[in-house]
């Protein structure tokens, strides 16, 4: 059996993005103070980006793992998709 690199796997996966409720809301204010920004480094996804010294997050692709709940506690709050959507994992 091949193996597959995570970003095939990632691939595979499929998103259901709720277009009118975002799981996961960030606090600009606190995110422009924060120094060493973990949340970039964190996802496995790679969602969290610096752009323009700003922290931007796109869900479409959001793995719903909580890694960035777990490392930014006081910027963001995180809560599941709605039923029906979020990530539909395609592999294992």
């Amino acid at each position: 059996m091949k193996r597959l690199a995570p970003e095939q796997l990632l691939a595979i996966d499929k998103f259901l993005v709720d277009d009118e409720y975002r799981h996961i809301v960030l606090d600009r204010d606190k995110c422009k103070s924060c120094h060493g920004r973990p949340c970039i480094y964190a996802c496995p996804a790679g969602l969290y980006n610096l752009k323009d010294g700003e922290v931007t997050f796109d869900c479409a692709g959001c793995l719903e793992c909580g890694t960035c709940r777990v490392v930014c506690p006081q910027s963001l709050q995180w809560e599941y998709p709605r039923g029906g959507f979020g990530i539909v994992y395609r592999y294992g």
